[in-house]
């Protein structure tokens, strides 16, 4: 029999996924190399902030884990395994026998009932899971929108760029997990920053690139915002504070002091370390980094507030209004938070509002580059 002149011809294409062998993020990329067909800037950019709201709920429950003392619970990075808890007896047993072999149990949780571990175990079972959504989150709808050809030109790298990093984000939290199972009773203050600090500039740039393609929905000729001088002066002494609070939480600084605007009835603290080195201090005295990022907090508030005033007198309303709102919130949880002798739940409030802190502040340098491009 004869084959039909249509059946051969719809034989003679591939089907619209790729052959199979093809690798996702490969057939991803040779979709993105594709001129799009129908560019839908303004739906991916309302993808990309829904993206940044989990990215926050992230960023808090990791505050949670680290307070609760979470982050070494599981012992092992199982990315496809790792995704149901226990589900039985006999394996939350296993699970507590690897715990127990670690220095955190035996040189501080020593005697731990099951259900207490079975308590911090949630939370960092909980944070890696949303973190693993995170990335599908954004690698699925991507794959999607790549298929479709509906990413804009010029964009489909930095889109498949978000997707890496949060990779990266994966492999540098079992890196900094990793810090803390066999010699040490924390992790190491070090990879925690690199950690939060990841996490954060993944935050930055997603609300960084939502605007940029909220831009090109309203004006097709529109060309991505840059960031201006100013803006990295802003970005630079925000990071600075935000280096400073990763490094507090990760040597338990905040507890060194429980009163304020003096640190135990001094306004420098007395007993900084400064035996091996000014620049070990700075880095590893807990009473001296509690005391920077006290006041360096003023140094960027100033820097926010400087901005929010450009913003206003150039015309804008809600970034000049964001930024003095939650600075204000920022500053008033930071005192809050060490008078109460770090509540929980004060201080967790502090981290979710320094990642809304990155999110307006990364809006607002945004429009600053907008209005002066």
């Amino acid at each position: 029999r004869k084959t039909s002149a249509p059946l051969k011809a719809r034989w003679r294409h591939p089907p619209p996924f790729g052959p199979l062998p093809i690798a996702p993020q490969a057939a991803i990329g040779r979709a993105m190399t594709q001129a799009p067909v129908h560019p839908r800037p303004a739906a991916l950019a309302r993808w990309l902030w829904a993206v940044a709201l989990l990215v926050i709920a992230v960023v808090a429950v990791g505050g949670i884990t680290r307070l609760t003392e979470s982050g070494l619970s599981i012992t092992e990075w199982k990315p496809v395994s790792g995704v149901l808890p226990p589900l039985t007896d006999a394996a939350w047993l296993a699970e507590f026998e690897k715990y127990k072999q670690i220095p955190e149990y035996r040189e501080i949780n020593f005697g731990m009932s099951l259900a207490a571990f079975k308590a911090i175990f949630f939370w960092e079972w909980l944070h890696r899971i949303l973190g693993r959504l995170v990335g599908l989150a954004l690698l699925v709808p991507l794959a999607w929108y790549a298929w479709r050809r509906a990413v804009p030109a010029g964009y489909g790298w930095r889109l498949l760029a978000l997707a890496a990093l949060v990779g990266l984000q994966g492999a540098i939290g079992w890196w900094m997990v990793a810090s803390g199972l066999v010699d040490r009773t924390d992790v190491s203050h070090y990879r925690l920053a690199t950690h939060l600090l990841t996490a954060l500039f993944l935050l930055a740039a997603l609300v960084w690139t939502a605007r940029d393609l909220g831009t090109l929905a309203r004006d097709p000729a529109a060309r991505p915002a840059p960031l201006t001088g100013p803006g990295i002066a802003v970005a630079l002494i925000l990071t600075v504070q935000l280096l400073l609070g990763a490094w507090v939480a990760g040597l338990n600084a905040g507890y060194v002091a429980s009163d304020w605007p003096m640190m135990n009835d001094h306004f420098v603290p007395r007993g900084i370390d400064w035996s091996n080195g000014v620049w070990f201090a700075v880095t590893n005295d807990p009473f001296l980094l509690h005391f920077l990022h006290r006041w360096w907090s003023w140094v960027a508030a100033l820097a926010l507030l400087l901005l929010a005033r450009v913003l206003a007198r150039r015309g804008a309303r809600v970034e000049p209004a964001l930024l003095l709102l939650v600075v204000a919130a920022q500053m008033t949880l930071g005192i809050l938070t060490v008078v109460s002798g770090i509540s929980m739940w004060i201080a967790v409030l502090h981290q979710l509002t320094g990642a809304l802190l990155v999110a307006v502040t990364a809006a607002a340098l945004h429009r600053l580059g907008r209005r002066t491009a």
